[in-house]
């Protein structure tokens, strides 16, 4: 898989931006700052200044790096050029989401009244949309995207289930808009539940899905011996 410089840039800028805003405010944020919030939005953690200005920065460029090695280490490596805009808009994503939290967390103890779930709902939210959008045109492989032993080992349960998926992805992205926007506890336990069903729906879906395809294969490693057809 090739990358382009300015698409690295592009990668890398929410990334070196935290580093910045880290070195910028490193004397203004107190010496213990707030560094996790409840359901509520009530901080109910503190932490020293590396932890809160240089632990997530941290954690987004390990993410960076170990997202940009994997396609090396990928059995599947041959198809992530088909589909690398999509990889690239995950990685991006992601970026983005740890840089939200980021800021809001720096905002918080700068002293503004920033509102934690507010961000957190809407960068959650965005977050799944952009997922749920590029689901379906990410090709076989063994490390993105929907990776069960049957999508796996057939074809068209990969095809199908990244599709629902892609829409299952979308529609707890707006969810996560609308807690955001309510920000109640039980508009919190209705998100994770829908979110628990989707993850299980998607699973049961890609099996169901497996057992429909002719052309199936067993995972590698699980035939029995002298076997070659479809389980």
């Amino acid at each position: 898989m090739k990358y382009s410089l300015r698409g690295e840039l592009l990668q890398l800028a929410p990334i070196v931006l935290m580093f910045f805003v880290a070195a910028a405010c490193w004397s203004q944020v107190p010496d213990r700052m707030p560094i996790h919030w409840n359901v509520h939005g009530e901080v109910d953690g503190y932490g020293g200044k590396f932890v809160g200005l240089l632990l997530m920065p941290l954690v987004s460029l390990g993410t960076y790096l170990l997202l940009l090695v994997i396609p090396l280490f990928d059995p599947g490596k041959a198809n992530y050029p088909a589909f690398a805009g999509s990889y690239n808009v995950i990685r991006f994503s992601i970026a983005l989401f740890l840089g939200t939290i980021y800021a809001i967390t720096v905002l918080i103890a700068l002293g503004y009244h920033a509102n934690m779930n507010l961000g957190v709902g809407i960068g959650l939210g965005l977050m799944f949309i952009m997922l749920g959008n590029v689901m379906g045109k990410i090709r076989p492989n063994w490390f993105v995207g929907v990776r069960t032993p049957w999508t796996l080992s057939s074809k068209m349960s990969w095809t199908k289930t990244h599709r629902l998926a892609g829409w299952l992805f979308i529609a707890m992205g707006l969810l996560a808009f609308i807690w955001a926007l309510v920000q109640t506890t039980w508009m919190f336990v209705a998100m994770m539940v829908v979110d628990v069903a989707c993850a299980i729906l998607i699973v049961v879906y890609s099996y169901l899905v497996y057992r429909t395809d002719p052309l199936r294969s067993s995972p590698a490693g699980t035939s029995p011996a002298g076997s070659t057809g479809p389980e």
